[in-house]
């Protein structure tokens, strides 16, 4: 199964999500029924190799986070127009 290890993200805002892009970084978000969203901060390199693959759609796979492990599926992605670039990305908590 994949796993992704991932950042929790403090701030939010147009200025935050710029400078975490010109970092090679960008932001996300976890979420589900009945439970608290957190915010993320995913490294690019590292999504951008993962969404090649097949199973990166279609197949639940792990978020580690702090020492904690969540069981996710990708709900959304948001790419820019013309740039291979990854904006935003929501995760679905799975049980």
């Amino acid at each position: 199964m994949l796993t992704l290890q991932v950042e929790r993200r403090l701030e939010k805002g147009k200025s935050f999500s710029r400078r975490l892009r010109i970092n090679n970084k960008f932001p996300g978000v976890l979420y589900g029924v009945n439970k608290t969203e957190i915010l993320l901060i995913l490294d690019h390199n590292s999504v951008f190799n993962l969404q090649k693959k097949v199973e990166f759609y279609k197949e639940n796979f792990f978020l580690l986070l702090e020492d904690e492990k969540y069981k996710v599926k990708v709900q959304a992605i948001q790419r820019h127009s013309f740039k291979l670039k990854l904006l935003h990305m929501d995760f679905l908590y799975v049980s």
